[in-house]
C-alpha cells in the first residue's frame, strides 16, 4: 500500500491514472484504486480465480469489481464517458 500511496502522489492531478494488480491481489486492488482516485481494469489476462479454488470468467471479475466499486461509493463510467474522458 504505500508504494501505491507514493506512486500515486507522484501522478500529477490533471492526469488520468489507472491502477491494477495480478492474482490474488486484484481484486482487492479495486477498492484501493478507486480511493486513490483511479481507473480500474480487471480480467483474466492478469488473474484467473474468482476465490479460492474458484475459476474466474472475464464477466465474473467485472461483476465483482463493479460490486466493489459501487461499495466504496463511486460509480462506474459508461463507454460513452470513458471515450470522452480518453478523447
Amino acid at each position: 500500500i504505500p508504494t501505491f500511496w507514493a506512486m500515486r502522489q507522484a501522478v500529477p492531478e490533471d492526469w488520468i491514472a489507472s491502477a491494477f494488480s495480478i492474482g490474488r491481489s486484484q481484486l482487492p486492488y479495486v477498492g484501493l484504486a478507486v480511493a486513490g482516485g483511479c481507473h480500474v481494469r480487471v480480467g483474466l489476462e492478469d488473474n484467473i480465480w474468482l476465490a479460492k479454488g474458484q475459476l474466474a470468467t472475464n464477466g465474473d471479475l467485472v461483476a465483482q469489481a463493479r460490486r466493489v466499486i459501487e461499495g466504496t461509493g463511486a460509480r462506474l463510467l459508461s463507454p460513452a464517458e470513458v471515450r470522452g474522458t480518453l478523447k
